[in-house]
């Protein structure tokens, strides 16, 4: 079955391409059949914005359409960044910016006190059967004082998992994808996948 990655994200790529790998799934990239349609992330909801990016791009694309939205919602700050984590610090801010806000946020803060879980909503969309599925994952851990390491992306660098010593900056792509949000995500639909007849999907 071929499987389009709703996403531009370089980095949201290289992690699903390698939770992919094993499967029957050909991924397919948006640029292969021309300019991804531009998608407005206006949703009230991690999974609204998931439903809306992997809907739009399967009507256009005609394949099934994986999209996720992922959220850090931090306890001390009544659930924020939540859905506007990647546009915390503004409309185009950058990893730096968003991570920058949050920190200045929670200076007041010890680090017992910076309570915080990464919550991921994927969702495929089949365009013929005019039907989607989701999938969670969350990650609970807490938000550091200081970035460390220079790995993955977004609020990486200072979020501490519960249960690891080091932050997903800290870690290759694989040994974050067995703690993170996004891998435990993928696990439900690859658990999903795996027993479901493929045939009867024809792409």
């Amino acid at each position: 079955m071929k499987l389009l990655l709703a996403t531009s994200n370089q980095d949201k790529r290289k992690e699903l391409k390698i939770l992919l790998e094993d499967t029957e799934v050909e991924i397919i990239y948006p640029e292969e059949l021309g300019e991804m349609p531009n998608i407005d992330e206006d949703g009230v909801s991690l999974e609204e914005n998931a439903i809306k990016k992997s809907r739009i791009c399967a009507l256009w694309s005609n394949l099934p359409s994986l999209a996720d939205d992922t959220g850090l919602e931090v306890d001390i700050l009544n659930g924020k960044p939540g859905v506007r984590s990647a546009r915390y610090a503004g409309e185009k801010a950058t990893y730096e910016e968003n991570v920058d806000k949050l920190l200045s946020n929670l200076v007041n803060y010890s680090e017992d006190n910076r309570k915080a879980k990464f919550k991921s909503v994927l969702s495929i969309y089949f365009p013929k059967e005019d039907v989607y599925h989701l999938f969670y994952g969350v990650c609970k851990g807490k938000i550091i004082s200081k970035r460390r390491g220079s790995n993955g992306f977004g609020y990486d660098p200072v979020f501490l998992p519960d249960g690891s010593l080091y932050t997903f900056a800290q870690m290759s792509v694989e040994e974050k994808n067995k703690f993170s949000h996004r891998g435990k995500a993928f696990m439900n639909f690859l658990n999903w996948i795996k027993n479901i007849d493929l045939n009867v999907y024809d792409y």
